[in-house]
């Protein structure tokens, strides 16, 4: 097995395999994973530590905090593939790749292998996927997706519609039923390009 982040930075995207037994990340250089362009990121903000069969993440008593798919660690967590995780103003997501039992590769990352395409997606879909992704790409250092009663308001919908759409994009994407489904989705949605920048940037679909 092994695994990645996906980090964003403002000059791109860079993948950054993991590897030994522990990965730290934050502002100063001497990090493995060095933010310097993120003046919200600590020194020593977070490690990454090798289980074995998987990886998880760890707070340092960081000033701004380690958030996991939306929320704010407390404590060391296991990651999963597509978790994504946010330290002051950045964002990185998690992907593993696992060795099938016949020696194939099972990917679920997008370092290994050209992205999926999107699912065929409906209108009212779209709409739903735009509005959901839309705050991620606004000015707020700890952006999170729209929430089902934001999406509802301004499509003008009921939330429970608003939900029975979300339950088909859940199906269509694969999303895990663990964790924040929606930031998963959002995530999903953002890598195999089914939303653009610029319809997230001028709310066009």
């Amino acid at each position: 097995m092994s695994s990645h982040l996906e980090v964003f930075k403002p000059t791109g995207r860079e993948l950054v395999p993991l590897g030994g037994q522990r990965v730290t990340l934050g502002k100063a250089s001497g990090n493995a994973i060095a933010l310097e362009h993120d003046d919200t990121v600590s020194r020593l903000h977070a490690v990454f530590e090798n289980l074995g069969s998987a990886w998880s993440i760890r707070d340092m008593g960081s000033r701004n905090g380690t958030y996991l798919n939306g929320e704010k660690i407390t404590a060391e967590r296991v990651l999963h593939s597509g978790d994504e995780v946010r330290v002051g103003k950045s964002r990185l997501i998690f992907w593993m790749v696992r060795e099938a039992a016949d020696g194939r590769r099972d990917e679920e990352t997008v370092a290994a292998q050209p992205v999926d395409a999107p699912p065929r997606l409906t209108r009212r879909e779209l709409d739903v996927l735009v509005v959901l992704c839309r705050p991620l790409v606004s000015d707020d250092p700890f952006p999170e997706p729209a929430s089902v009663r934001a999406m509802a308001g301004e499509l003008y919908v009921t939330e429970a519609a608003v939900k029975q759409h979300l339950q088909n994009l859940y199906d269509k994407f694969a999303v895990p039923t663990e964790g924040d489904r929606r930031v998963r989705l959002a995530n999903e949605a953002l890598r195999r390009g089914a939303v653009t920048l610029a319809q997230l940037r001028d709310g066009a679909t």
